[in-house]
């Protein structure tokens, strides 16, 4: 198995559009073969170091996480998180 977290910072102007952003995550839970798990969530702290939103998937193996890449209802959600952040941070390890 892969963990997948991604962080992200969103621009100030699209702040309000974070709960939308999540649930975007939402449409490929158990709808993106090899994506075990998928969760996903807005800060609620506000601290200087963190980071708008969140998002922890959870794949069968590398190959799976590697479709996902490609997967036509990913494409649409990671060309919309480009748009809106600022910035963010991953880190892939196996389980």
């Amino acid at each position: 198995m892969l963990r997948h977290i991604v962080l992200f910072k969103i621009k100030p102007e699209y702040k309000s559009l974070i709960p939308e952003l999540v649930q975007n995550f939402y449409t490929m839970k158990g709808r993106v073969e090899g994506l075990v798990d998928l969760e996903a969530g807005a800060d609620i702290l506000g601290s200087v170091r963190s980071y708008d939103i969140a998002l922890v998937c959870t794949f069968a193996d590398r190959a799976a996480f590697d479709a996902y890449q490609t997967h036509p209802l990913h494409l649409p959600i990671r060309a919309r998180m480009h748009e809106v952040r600022e910035s963010s941070v991953a880190c892939d390890f196996n389980l």
